[in-house]
């Protein structure tokens, strides 16, 4: 027996519940402590940081979503989130940062806070997210960014990463750069590149959606290119193959950000 397919939710689908009403945030943390975004049963996860953090303002809030779900260590620059609070919520939204940040650990703030806009959902408003890996591209480790970029201690060679770069960005299926991914694996790749600088180098993406590692991978096989041990013209061949033991293997999230997101509307 079949059954229809859900609507695709609209815009009238993502009103609050009733009798509440919904904030817009921009979160930043360092994700070292974290099992990532999404809460988790036997871990730390920033959004139930940031749920208890409501709860100590007084306020029976649900669950806050976000705009991604990052992987455990991962960084978040800029990641926009929402909250459904009830209507006799009393902080002004002006000082909300601040009084969540003063109930929030170190690692995790809130950088500003706002009344959503009518129909506002912070993962299905989404039409864009983009991600930064940085390298340590230097002979010697460097311990200020221990724990936030790759230290990579031989050249990489960034014209042929890029040209590897170029042959990812589209729409194909990214089977290959995904890890125990069990949606379909076609996505739309909008922007991938190499950006060169003093020490720090960046890798930067953006896409509507990502598969599960799927970042990580495509940075470890740009890394095999930088580094000699694999052609530019042998990505579409990875591609087309659909295995993932073909492509480079995940880099560690320690060196990954969720840099920001795009909103239509």
């Amino acid at each position: 027996m079949t059954h229809p397919s859900p609507p695709i939710p609209g815009p009238r689908d993502f009103r609050p519940p009733d009798g509440h009403r919904r904030l817009k945030l921009t979160v930043a943390w360092d994700g070292r402590a974290y099992a990532g975004w999404q809460s988790q049963p036997n871990a730390a996860s920033v959004q139930d940081a940031l749920h208890a953090a409501f709860g100590r303002l007084g306020a029976a809030a649900f669950r806050p979503v976000a705009a991604g779900r990052t992987d455990a260590g991962v960084h978040a620059e800029a990641m926009p989130a929402h909250v459904d609070v009830p209507e006799a919520f009393r902080v002004p939204v002006a000082k909300l940062a601040r009084a969540l940040n003063a109930h929030l650990p170190a690692n995790v703030a809130v950088l500003h806070a706002a009344e959503a806009p009518a129909g506002f959902h912070a993962r299905f408003s989404c039409t864009e997210r983009r991600y930064t890996y940085r390298l340590l591209c230097a002979p010697q480790r460097h311990p200020l960014w221990e724990g936030r970029a790759l230290h990579v201690p031989a050249p990489l060679d960034a014209a042929a990463m890029n040209a590897a770069a170029a042959h990812l960005t589209g729409t194909h299926d990214f089977a290959a750069f995904a890890t125990q991914e069990d949606r379909q694996t076609v996505r739309e790749l909008r922007a991938l590149a190499v950006h060169p600088g003093e020490g720090v180098w960046e890798v930067r993406v953006a896409g509507e959606s990502f598969l599960r590692h799927m970042v990580r991978g495509l940075v470890g096989t740009l890394l095999l290119v930088g580094q000699g041990r694999l052609a530019p013209d042998a990505v579409p061949d990875i591609l087309r193959s659909g295995q993932r033991a073909q492509a480079g293997a995940n880099v560690p999230p320690h060196g990954l950000y969720f840099t920001g997101a795009r909103y239509d509307r």
